[in-house]
């Protein structure tokens, strides 16, 4: 039989009869309506029925107290934490709405009302604010039991050292609960060390870690019933360092979590003292971190107040006497304090059996969960079941620090996993993305505009979609690859509506790739294009345009030997860079520089008109200029494709050919290569005239004499 449930329940705020008879009539077939003339019967109604109301629509303008008053109220009551508002009035006012929104409203419907529009905003307002409660529901229930299965192993390994100790195993336990106390009196106290209830929660459990050292420490001497001499004190002294060595020798990816990092101070430090009194590194005052000053005082406390085998247990009363009038060493005086004022919450804590009442407590809420679940129809549980795998899929996404989400069309919405909001410094879910200002910020228009149109350009057959894209994480541009899959209807023909999908940063590994590319197609030194890499484009280039009027120039610098010889091979690279420099600022964007070898250079040029001017005005810019106290002179040979073809090696040969001409005839010129030159590679001897000879010798190429 199936269980009948109550409708959800629908609270309209509104002066006007008529409105909320208008809006009663739109939903009243699907919801409980209660209904309130202005903001103080409002607020009667969410008090009487707490707990129970879904969703209020709320009107700004009203006697007595109006909207914005009574969401005051809600929000002093935190009422608006549980309870979406959608404000509803005839003020289109940008200052009405942007207040209401401020004030924490989830949407905004303007008189006169549209049926449709009505109905599927509430519809989705709801829908989204159970998802979100149910979602919190199943989180809170996975983080209680990883941390109930995080302390259960670090009280077994802690009672594992406290049996060799030969104590009661209670010990670890109470320094537990006393450094919870304590820390949480602290906070109350002063905001001096910005302690979150977080920072309570892991030092509390990285405490029953504070002796873990004494696993190395002999038996004969751990449980010594009489005094220890100096060389046992010693020995027994070492046992903080060694817990914090075991701590130090985890791997890396286990000594940057919290709850080791803290540990570690703990294991180190607690037996330090405020005036620098104590061990291994005597430190003094706030040099000891607030965990490791914590921990170090209720691990007296309880030494006072348990038997052991050297000193029979001290009363509560006379445990924080002792501690309080200096008797045990001194201790950070706002502590001391705290511990004062909180002493009749530690007697309430340890004076009962505390471990009877936490597991009663935690009988009650397995029977309470089990009893839901009893309740649940066969669609909740398998709506269940498909959230604890969202949940289960969204940590092993943060794991992996994978951004996940999900968009859909109608209503525009995307949704985010909580670590993924975190990251991007978003909402978990935003309503209309494409017009949300801190989406374009963090997207961009052109890459949403992108991602959207590819997405689109899906089909139900073919439904997933990669897209890199820079994303604008916390104001530095990051790259990162968008996997996306299409969702369709089943409807005929099937509509596009929405996505789901990840977002993964790829910067690093992009960077590094970038770079190796980089370094396989650039010269090292000078940072230009390397010979092949520049004739594979230049190929590229006289593939595409063949009719084009390109030209290859070969040039080298003169006497650059002198340069090695005189100055230093160092200031030789100085002015290879130099030039390298020189000819990035002379030609233009579409043209090619590269560096073939040695002092021989490459540049591919373009024209339209004349090129002799080209030529001139690059050469001039850089033949007799100095560089320190190197002039820079040049020789160079131009190819021209309307000359010697498109062929790469012919326009190769020819470049090299007029540059020959030219250091034959006395360097520091230009020559355009021309039919003369055809026969003159034969009589040039392979060191001599040949660039790729040039690159064969390895290093500096030199001068080429006649």
């Amino acid at each position: 039989m199936e269980r009948m449930t109550d409708k959800q329940k629908i609270l309209i705020v509104d002066d006007s009869e008529m409105n909320r008879s208008i809006l009663a009539d739109m939903l009243g077939g699907e919801y409980e309506i209660l209904e309130a003339e202005n903001g103080i019967e409002g607020l009667a109604m969410l008090r009487k029925h707490a707990g129970e109301i879904s969703l209020v629509l709320l009107d700004i303008v009203m006697p007595e107290l109006d909207g914005f008053g009574m969401l005051t109220e809600m929000n002093r009551n935190h009422w608006i934490e549980d309870v979406p508002v959608i404000m509803i009035s005839a003020e289109r006012g940008s200052s009405h709405v942007e207040r209401a929104f401020e004030m924490g409203i989830t949407d905004f419907i303007s008189r006169p009302f549209d049926a449709l529009i009505v109905h599927r905003r509430v519809v989705n307002t709801i829908l989204l604010y159970a998802k979100q409660k149910k979602l919190v529901a199943l989180a809170a229930e996975q983080i209680y039991e990883k941390e109930r299965r995080s302390s259960l192993m670090i009280d077994i390994l802690s009672h594992i050292v406290e049996f060799r100790n030969g104590e009661s195993g209670m010990h670890v336990r109470h320094v537990h609960t006393l450094t919870e106390t304590l820390l949480t009196a602290l906070m109350r106290k002063t905001d001096k060390y910005g302690l979150t209830s977080q920072d309570i929660s892991v030092i509390s459990t990285a405490s029953a870690l504070h002796d873990i050292g004494k696993i190395a420490i002999p038996e004969e001497i751990l449980n010594k019933p009489g005094r220890f001499t100096d060389e046992e004190f010693a020995i027994m002294k070492t046992h903080s360092m060694i817990g914090a060595e075991m701590l130090e020798a985890l791997p890396d990816d286990y000594r940057d979590e919290p709850l080791v990092k803290a540990a570690y101070q703990i294991c180190r430090w607690h037996h330090e003292r405020w005036d620098g009194r104590g061990y291994p590194d005597g430190l003094k005052g706030d040099e000891i971190p607030i965990s490791a000053q914590i921990v170090a005082l209720a691990d007296v406390y309880d030494a006072l107040t348990s038997e052991r085998v050297y000193k029979p247990a001290f009363s509560h009363e006379k445990a924080i006497e002792m501690i309080l009038k200096g008797e045990c060493g001194t201790f950070n005086p706002l502590v001391m304090e705290c511990l004062g004022g909180c002493a009749d919450e530690i007697l309430l804590e340890l004076g009962s059996d505390t471990t009877q009442r936490q597991s009663q407590r935690e009988m009650q809420s397995v029977a309470r969960e089990l009893h839901k679940h009893e309740e649940l129809t066969a669609s909740e549980r398998t709506l269940e079941l498909l959230e604890h795998e969202r949940m289960k899929y969204s940590f092993f996404a943060a794991m992996s620090e994978e951004i996940q989400f999900e968009f859909t069309v109608q209503p525009p919405m995307v949704t985010l996993t909580a670590w993924g909001a975190e990251k991007l410094g978003l909402e978990e879910i935003i309503m209309d993305p494409a017009s949300n200002g801190r989406v374009k910020e963090l997207i961009g228009e052109d890459n949403w505009r992108g991602l959207s149109d590819a997405l689109h350009g899906t089909t139900p057959g073919h439904p997933v979609v990669t897209f890199d894209c820079l994303l604008n994480y916390g104001g530095s541009p990051r790259w990162t690859r968008i996997v996306a899959r299409a969702t369709w209807s089943s409807d005929e023909p099937p509509r596009y509506t929405g996505a789901i999908g990840k977002a993964i940063d790829i910067h690093d590994s992009r960077l590094k790739l970038d770079n190796l590319e980089r370094m396989a197609t650039h010269d090292a030194m000078t940072g230009l294009l390397n010979h092949a890499t520049a004739k594979k484009r230049v190929m590229e280039r006289l593939a595409d345009r063949p009719d084009g009027k390109f030209a290859l120039v070969i040039l080298d610098l003169d006497h650059f030997k002198q340069a090695n010889d005189t100055y230093g091979h160092m200031c030789g690279d100085r002015v290879l860079i130099h030039l390298a420099g020189k000819l990035r600022q002379s030609i233009r964007g579409g043209d090619i520089a590269a560096r073939v070898g040695g002092d021989e250079f490459l540049l591919f040029l373009e024209y339209g008109g004349e090129l002799d001017p080209i030529v001139s005005r690059i050469y001039s810019s850089i033949s007799g200029s100095m560089f320190e106290d190197f002039p820079i002179c040049l020789s160079m040979g131009i190819a021209p494709t309307d000359v010697v073809g498109t062929d790469y090696d012919a326009l190769f040969h020819a470049a090299d050919q007029a540059l020959y001409k030219v250091k034959r005839s006395g360097r520091g010129r230009y020559a355009f290569y021309d039919e003369s030159m055809r026969d003159m590679l034969s009589v040039i001897s392979p060191i001599e005239g040949s660039s790729d000879a040039g690159e064969e010798s390895g290093g500096e190429k030199g001068e080429s004499e006649p």
